[in-house]
C-alpha cells in the first residue's frame, strides 16, 4: 500500500526552479532512496514534504490525505518526521534531553520511557552516553541521535537528508544498518543521500539530476544501470 505519492512536484525559489515535475511513491514499510549528486533537487523535495518550503505546483499526498498547504506541526502529527542534513542537534543538551524535548504525546500512544527503550535499543552507543552534551559527540554518533530524535514520534515515515554526509566509510555503513533495522520495525523510510552505496539498502529509487527525474527503479535495476554505475560509482 502507497504511503507517500509525490506527483508531478514542482519547487522553486524566486525564479529558479529546483525540482521540475518529479514524481514518486513510498510504500509502506519500504526504504527508497533518492539519489543525485549536489544541487540535483533532493533537498528541496524533502523540505516540500516537510512543508518548511511551499509547492509551485503538484500534488504530495500520505496515506491519501493532502499535504499540500498544511503548516509543518500538522504534516509531522501525519506521522512525517525529518532529519536535515547537517543533524541540527542541541548541542548543549544531553543526549536524553535531545530526545525528550522532540517527544509529541498527542503524537503517540506509546509512552516515553518506551520510546526512549527503543532508541537505546536501535543505537546501544546512545543508551552509553545518555548524559553527554550532544556537542560533544562525533559526528556519526550525533547522527544517531538526530535520528532517535525523529524516532521519538513513532513516525510513519522517516525522512533523511544525506546521513552518511561528513563520516567515515565505516559509521556510514552502521548508519545504514540502523536504518534497516528501524524498516524492519514497520517504519517507511525516505533516504536522500549522493552516496551509490546506499543503493544496496533500498527496496527501490529514483536518480534525480538538475531538478529532474532521469532514472527509476528497483535496487536491482539501478546497481545494474550503466548511468548509476558511470557517475556514482566510478565504473
Amino acid at each position: 500500500m502507497t504511503l507517500l505519492a509525490v506527483d508531478e512536484l514542482y519547487v522553486g525559489y524566486g525564479d529558479l526552479i529546483a525540482v521540475h515535475g518529479v514524481s514518486f511513491s513510498v510504500a509502506e514499510g519500504a526504504l527508497f532512496v533518492l539519489l543525485g549528486a549536489n544541487g540535483a533537487g533532493k533537498s528541496s523535495l524533502l523540505r516540500c514534504i516537510s512543508g518548511l518550503v511551499a509547492a509551485r505546483s503538484g500534488r504530495i499526498t500520505a496515506a491519501g490525505m493532502s499535504l499540500i498547504g498544511l503548516p509543518v506541526h500538522r504534516i509531522v502529527r501525519a506521522g512525517i518526521s525529518h532529519v536535515p542534513e547537517g543533524r541540527r542537534i542541541f548541542p548543549n543538551l544531553t543526549v536524553t534531553e535531545n530526545l525528550v524535548v522532540s517527544f509529541i504525546p498527542s503524537r503517540t500512544d506509546r509512552s516515553l520511557a518506551d520510546l526512549l527503550d527503543e532508541v537505546w535499543t536501535l543505537f546501544p552507543r546512545l543508551a552509553e552516553r545518555q548524559r553527554q552534551l550532544g556537542g560533544t559527540m562525533s559526528g556519526g554518533e550525533q547522527q544517531m541521535l538526530a535520528i532517535g530524535r525523529a524516532m521519538m514520534n513513532s513516525p510513519k515515515l522517516l525522512m533523511l537528508d544525506e546521513p552518511s554526509l561528513g563520516l567515515s566509510p565505516l559509521m556510514a555503513e552502521a548508519v545504514f544498518e540502523r536504518l534497516v533495522a528501524i524498516r524492519r520495525r514497520g517504519t517507511a523510510i525516505l533516504l536522500v543521500e549522493q552516496n551509490a552505496s546506499s543503493i544496496e539498502y533500498a527496496d527501490s529509487g529514483l536518480v534525480l539530476a538538475n531538478g529532474r527525474a532521469v532514472l527509476a527503479g528497483t535496487r536491482h535495476q539501478l546497481e545494474a544501470s550503466e548511468f548509476v554505475r558511470r557517475a556514482y560509482l566510478g565504473a
